[in-house]
């Protein structure tokens, strides 16, 4: 039984993940914006072992605690799952001065992982997974401009986060070189979810199709070593040219660093 923390998971493909995952007989620290939304959830499954952890994303000292929760529950995490994801068509700053896509979207996963890494690190083979998406290809990164200060659009932005979950992932891998801890990313798919109605317009594949490459990443033998790559359909992908800048990733790397320093410092 492996234990498996999952963000974004009160609805959609996370919550679908949650299901299939406890369906195979895992643990799972079911994150949603609030307790009440995260113990909802779990009390709807009516899942066991699942427990509920929760902090608003975009807030830097709520990913803080929700860490410190993860803690409280187990010295060992499995996999770290980053899931939760947000589609913004208008610009909004953060209480820390951060664009509310890039918040939830990459500085969170970034965060999150820095501050839970000994935990998968103490696991036999730890997995960071990050879900990303195709629209990673329409993507553009400005590191000088993350709040996207110059010209903000919504698609735009959604596509340079889910580029940046890409470079992310990538810098993490060559980072954990040598270690039995693994960082890959993915494209879900076109799946039925809040955020793709909401965001495009449009309807999907049943989240059930969503879940597949996440669960796949988290639990199949085979992928214990891979680590660094993108896969669509539960399967490695080349992703875009842009997200294989090895330069590119250490830059936002960097910026990432810089400005998250506050909440990285002890």
């Amino acid at each position: 039984m492996k234990t498996i923390l999952i963000t974004g998971a009160t609805d959609g493909i996370g919550r679908e993940t949650a299901r299939q995952l406890l369906a195979h007989g895992h643990r799972v620290l079911l994150q949603g914006r609030t307790q009440a939304r995260a113990q909802q959830t779990i009390n709807a499954l009516n899942a066991a072992p699942a427990e509920p952890v929760w902090g608003d994303l975009a807030e830097m000292r709520q990913v803080l605690a929700l860490a410190d929760q993860v803690r409280r529950y187990t010295p060992v995490l499995d996999v770290l799952l980053h899931n939760a994801g947000v589609y913004e068509h208008q610009r909004h700053l953060t209480a820390d001065g951060f664009e509310r896509t890039m918040a939830v979207n990459h500085f969170a996963p970034f965060l999150l992982t820095q501050r839970l890494l000994d935990l998968v690190q103490a696991s036999p083979q730890g997995r960071i997974i990050t879900v990303s998406s195709i629209a990673h290809q329409s993507g553009r990164l400005d590191v000088n401009d993350l709040t996207f200060a110059r010209r903000f659009d919504g698609y735009a932005a959604y596509a340079a986060s889910k580029l940046a979950n890409i470079l992310f992932t990538q810098a993490l891998a060559r980072r954990l070189a040598g270690t039995a801890v693994t960082a890959n990313s993915l494209h879900p798919g076109v799946i039925d979810t809040k955020l793709l109605r909401r965001g495009f317009g449009i309807d999907g594949a049943p989240v059930a199709d969503g879940a597949r490459t996440s669960v796949y990443l988290a639990t199949a033998a085979e992928v214990s070593t891979i680590t660094g790559q993108y896969f669509v359909d539960a399967l490695p992908a080349t992703p875009s040219a842009v997200a294989r800048d090895e330069q590119l990733a250490e830059a936002l790397w960097q910026a990432s660093v810089t400005a998250l320093h506050p909440f990285l410092t002890p």
